[in-house]
């Protein structure tokens, strides 16, 4: 299963326009959108958040959850998503209604409750293909001294 890929036709439910679950036709085209209408069927990261699949939950609230990366990079790898599926940072800044306060936040708590929150942590959005991101999501990292510039 892969992560998300919005705006692909590959997504198996349906919006309100009949398109595949993120996109929206225009001229004939489908295009991803930034907000969907919950989840995306073969996102695994929706996966995750609606409890389909497992995940080591680290913290959790209304709209935010926290969970151990699979593939960690430091002794304190955590990944930190919103409960809906977002193309990508910009579209939860745009989003409104805090939720990107409440992915800092929580990203925040996590790096307090691993005891990495006085020596130093990486709180990391990346966005876009070359970033390697196909949803929003933020990176916890550290527990070792980390370097610069990144991989």
């Amino acid at each position: 299963m892969r992560v998300c890929g919005a705006g692909r036709a590959a997504a198996r439910a349906t919006c309100r326009d009949g398109g595949p679950a993120g996109v929206r036709q225009r001229a004939g085209r489908w295009r991803a959108v930034g907000r969907y209408d919950h989840c995306v069927s073969d996102c695994l990261f929706c996966g995750i958040a609606s409890g389909r699949f497992p995940a080591k939950t680290v913290r959790e609230n209304s709209r935010t959850i926290a969970f151990r990366d699979i593939n960690p990079q430091a002794p304190t790898h955590v990944l930190v998503i919103p409960k809906e599926h977002y193309a990508d940072v910009a579209a939860v800044a745009e989003a409104g209604g805090g939720l990107l306060d409440e992915m800092a936040s929580l990203a925040h708590r996590v790096a307090v409750a691993e005891g990495i929150g006085g020596s130093g942590y990486r709180a990391d959005f990346n966005s876009g293909p070359d970033a390697g991101q196909d949803v929003a999501h933020a990176h916890v990292i550290g527990g070792r001294p980390l370097e610069w510039p990144p991989g």
